[in-house]
């Protein structure tokens, strides 16, 4: 049996990513994406019995843009998702990528021992785990 290299999902994440609250306002969270080129934002929680949250271009477009609602009269709580589905530094991007597959996700924070390491997505798995690097 051959022994295959496992790339792991620490392997292939964005460790750079930005953190808001859930109180605050969607134009706030669209400020802080417009500076980052980002697509996500993992909302903190609030207590260490809380979850970690996440919210998405996806989500304001579906719940503030096509609903005409004004952005810095929603809150990030309005919107967001949460508990967040997350994965572990160690997983194997196989097992990632079935993962999100089953439950039609296409990002997920990377989270060990409730802190928050990164984030990844489908085009992480794809572009950083299966193109042979150059």
């Amino acid at each position: 049996m051959l022994n295959k290299h496992v790339i792991r999902v620490r392997d292939v994440m964005k460790t750079h990513f930005d953190l808001v609250d859930g109180m605050s306002t969607v134009a706030t969270a669209l400020e802080t994406m417009k500076h980052v080129e980002t697509k996500t934002l993992i909302v903190r929680p609030r207590s260490d019995n809380d979850e970690i949250g996440i919210v998405a271009l996806s989500d304001i477009s579906r719940e503030v843009l096509a609903k005409d609602r004004a952005p810095d009269r929603v809150n990030i709580y309005e919107i967001m998702v949460k508990p967040a589905f997350t994965v572990h530094p160690d997983m194997d991007i196989r097992y990632c990528a079935r993962l999100f597959d089953r439950f039609g996700l296409s990002r997920a924070p990377v989270v060990k021992d409730r802190e928050v390491l990164g984030i990844v997505s489908l085009t992480d798995l794809v572009l950083k785990g299966l193109v042979p690097q150059l």
